[in-house]
Formats: structure tokens, sequence, C-alpha cells
């Protein structure tokens, strides 16, 4: 199943509770929330403290990114801010076996997620225990980087391992998703796609997301 998943870093954040609102009204499946640290990746977005607030203005499933150096040790404060799901890196500075069983400990999905230059074969391990695996489609850190086709084997060896292990794996691309992107995402074996520019900037966001939605659905090879 083809899922949209909005990223806020493209939002106005002085209307964030009113943007949520309208991804929800647009369609949406989930609403990703990227969480920076300042320190894992160069800038520093927002924290457990906003995501608390915005938890009561939507029913949207939280699509929680942590790109931060330690989510182990702050995993809980997203789960009390509404997370649904907390996807951490795998090259952060906390054991990934540890952390996942944390994040689970805590009622919510885990994820782990890939920059560009880490193999697929860091995550493939861990397939069996998480409900998710990201791959990153540009660098972490900044918003409006066009899209690393060059990622797209790595996604088709996760669904490959996914499917030989008999896991229903969501995987994840974040970066530069489009109408275009969508269809090359899809293809690899990506299901989860996020969209902040295309989304939030989009002067119609609900035909954007069903463009999105209809693109990758046509095009998936699972």
């Amino acid at each position: 199943m083809i899922k949209i998943s909005p990223s806020v870093l493209a939002s106005d954040f002085s209307r964030l509770g009113e943007e949520a609102v309208k991804m929800e009204k647009s369609g949406a499946d989930m609403l990703h929330l990227d969480v920076m640290d300042g320190h894992f990746v160069p800038n520093i977005s927002f924290g457990a403290p906003v995501i608390t607030p915005l938890r009561n203005k939507t029913s949207l499933f939280f699509d929680v990114h942590l790109m931060i150096s330690d989510p182990l040790r702050y995993a809980r404060d997203f789960a009390k801010a509404g997370a649904d799901m907390i996807t951490f890196h795998f090259e952060s500075d906390s054991d990934p076996s540890a952390t996942l069983d944390e994040i689970h400990s805590l009622g919510c999905k885990a994820g782990i997620a890939i920059k560009p230059a880490t193999p697929a074969e860091a995550v493939i391990p861990f397939i069996d225990r998480a409900d998710m695996i990201l791959v990153m489609t540009v660098e972490p850190g900044f918003g409006g980087q066009s899209f690393m086709e060059d990622t797209m084997p790595k996604v088709r060896l996760i669904r490959d391992a996914a499917l030989k292990a008999g896991k229903d794996l969501d995987i994840q691309v974040d970066g530069g998703i489009n109408d275009k992107t969508a269809c090359t995402a899809a293809k690899a074996g990506a299901n989860v796609l996020v969209a902040g520019s295309a989304v939030f900037r989009s002067e119609n966001p609900a035909g954007t997301i069903a463009t999105l939605r209809k693109n990758a659905e046509v095009n998936f090879v699972g």
C-alpha cells in the first residue's frame, strides 16, 4: 500500500497546526516530522515540545524522523509527545538493537534510516524487527535537495530481502520526491513517500498527494 507522508520541514512553521490540518484534509496518510539536533546534522529544527501541542490538532499518523545523535536517550520524550512511528538513524551513536527495543516498548512503531552513503546491508539484519526502513534520497538535514537516483538499488535490495524473509515491510524514501521521482522510487520497491516542497508549496495539495499516490501505485514493484 502506497503511503504519502508530507514533511513539515517545508511547511509554514508560524502556522504549523493549520498546516497539519490541511494535510489531513488533503488525504495524507502520515505527517513526517523531521527532528534535527544541530549535531548529527548541521541544522536544528524542533523537538518534542513542538510535537506535543501539534498532536492535539490532528489525528494524522505522526511519522517522527530523528536526525539526532542519541535517539535511545530521547525516544521516550517523542513517544510521550504523540509519535506513532519513531525512525532513528543507523549512523547515530545509539545501539540499533537497543533503540528498536526501546521504541517498541514505548508502544510506537520503529524505523531505521540510512544516509545515502550507508549500504543497505547495514540494516538488512534488522528487517525482521523494524516496522520500516528509510532510505534517504538526499543528504539529511536540509530541505529542497535533488533526488539521488543512485540510492534506488539500495531500496530494491532491501525490498528483495524483505520479500525473501516474508516480511511485509514499509520502505520509505525521503528527499526530492515529486510526481516523477515517485515513479522511480516505487519501481525500486518503496511504498512510503516523504514529500516536502512538492506538497506544502502546491496550490492544490490534495491534487498533488493524489498524483503522487497514483504515480507510485501504477509503478510499484513489490
